[in-house]
């Protein structure tokens, strides 16, 4: 790396989209998480991150870290917005918190540079994928300034302006000045009840904690080597055994438990580049377009009477008389209703049904797969229905079932169909059986989707019952 490089232009940066984004359940779950779904726009929060990111850093300077089965969703999204080849995909194969994820990053940086360069080590600029910036300017500015303070060996994090009380972030309280919008940071403070969030407003003395850092490579790994050693041991192995083969032995912990509530050298760029995390459905209220009467509405919604509430529907027509104060989102398969002062707890109804084993905290009916998605239009005791959409030059791999049996009807498109060692195109209103624990595969050799109804029946339908032979996709 160049010795003369400024300390941007020798700047990673790590996109982190491995969250699940419990609060805004049920809109958010976690095989289709907040950061991909487009809450303020036509672009995903990804994308909208992407974009921002990329005019600081050129693509191959930009690695997202996100988990196994979303990988193929973040390469997707990657893909729609046309900036080229170079950005690196990085899957964690289990969820293991930030601090991990930041470390993944590392070793692929360190990988890709040059060994035994004499260059200053790289800076990382940690990104959530998932936060709202209406300032790319000040933005910019701020990434800049926390650079060179990065430069000089400084952990840097970056504090908004308090705009209102809050009790769903985490605070920082600044210490003594360092110059151009820069201070020591004097501590971290979790999310606070109500009383301390007003102190804090009122005070002036603290910041809002936008979760954004930059971080010097080799002061990054000093501190886990002081502060955290399970996971320095993990590092320190990863030229014998890749760091994700021992994911699963390491601990779950937050870079700023980690590192950045435990060191000295610590700066904060107080910054108002207009952020806010979307880290709830009164967030979402709060920056929503809103009618006369404060109504926020997205979707096909009627409303009657309402006054200062949110109204999402992504799946049918949702009627609201009278509302005040009121969360209501509807999707196929679940409903949310809540007082706006109480949204905070949706993540205690995920965490209910989580511990009732509903596929409601997992996933909508429409699922998302590399080769197109699938959707589960009706389901009982022993059957399920499915239509299935194949994108044009794909396929899916070539596997069986061990307790069910599939009815395939082609619908619209040419597929291309193998049940044992039988291959056969189907065209639309043809149809195949394809018995259990038979191998088979479906394909679209053509340049239209191929959609399909598939009926299932057995007793067990679950997604685990697939036993793999060949998959292009890796998996």
């Amino acid at each position: 790396m160049d010795p003369n490089a400024t300390p941007l232009s020798r700047t990673f940066a790590v996109i982190l989209a491995g969250g699940s984004g419990t609060r805004l359940w049920p809109l958010s779950r976690a095989l289709s998480p907040k950061q991909f779904l487009a809450l303020k726009g036509e672009s995903s929060l990804l994308q909208e991150t992407l974009e921002r990111t990329l005019t600081l850093f050129p693509p191959d300077r930009i690695i997202v870290v996100t988990n196994e089965e979303n990988r193929f969703e973040v390469a997707n999204h990657i893909e729609m917005l046309d900036c080229g080849p170079g950005i690196t995909v990085l899957p964690e194969p289990l969820r293991r918190n930030t601090l991990p994820a930041i470390l993944l990053a590392l070793d692929h940086i360190d990988d890709s540079l040059e060994h035994g360069h004499n260059g200053p080590a790289p800076l990382l600029a940690v990104f959530p994928s998932d936060h709202v910036v209406l300032n790319q300017k000040k933005w910019a500015e701020s990434l800049t300034r926390g650079a060179d303070l990065a430069g000089q060996g400084c952990f840097v994090t970056f504090g908004m302006e308090i705009r209102h009380p809050e009790t769903g972030y985490g605070y920082i309280a600044r210490g003594a000045e360092l110059g151009d919008s820069a201070f020591q940071v004097a501590g971290f403070v979790e999310k606070p009840d109500m009383e301390t969030a007003e102190k804090y407003h009122r005070d002036g003395e603290h910041f809002w904690n936008s979760g954004m850092f930059l971080l010097p490579a080799d002061k990054l790994l000093d501190a886990v080597h002081t502060h955290e050693p399970d996971l320095a041991a993990w590092w320190d192995e990863r030229s014998e055994t890749p760091l994700v083969r021992s994911y699963g032995k390491i601990p779950g912990v937050s870079v700023d438990y980690g590192v950045m509530e435990r060191v000295d050298s610590i700066a904060v760029v107080a910054s108002d580049f207009g952020w806010d995390d979307l880290g709830s459905w009164e967030a979402l209220y709060r920056l929503a377009r809103k009618d006369t009467k404060d109504v926020a509405q997205q979707g096909d919604v009627l409303a009657l009477g309402c006054s200062k509430s949110l109204l999402v529907s992504t799946s049918g027509k949702l009627a609201a008389i009278g509302l005040d104060n009121i969360i209501a989102v509807q999707t196929r398969d679940a409903t949310l209703i809540c007082s706006l002062d109480q949204v905070q707890k949706v993540k205690d109804v995920v965490e209910l049904l989580k511990s009732q084993g509903s596929p409601l905290v997992e996933s909508h009916l429409t699922v998302r797969r590399p080769w197109g998605s699938y959707t589960v239009l009706e389901e009982g005791p022993h059957y399920k229905i499915k239509r299935i959409e194949v994108l044009p030059g794909a396929k899916l791999s070539l596997q069986m079932h061990h307790h069910r049996s599939e009815h395939w009807v082609v619908i619209s498109g040419t597929a291309e169909v193998q049940v044992g060692e039988d291959v056969m195109l189907l065209s639309e209103n043809q149809a195949v059986d394809i018995p259990k624990a038979s191998k088979h595969r479906l394909a679209n050799p053509g340049k239209v989707p191929v959609e399909i109804i598939e009926i299932q029946s057995g007793p067990y339908l679950e997604e685990d019952d697939i036993v793999r032979f060949d998959d292009v996709y890796g998996r």
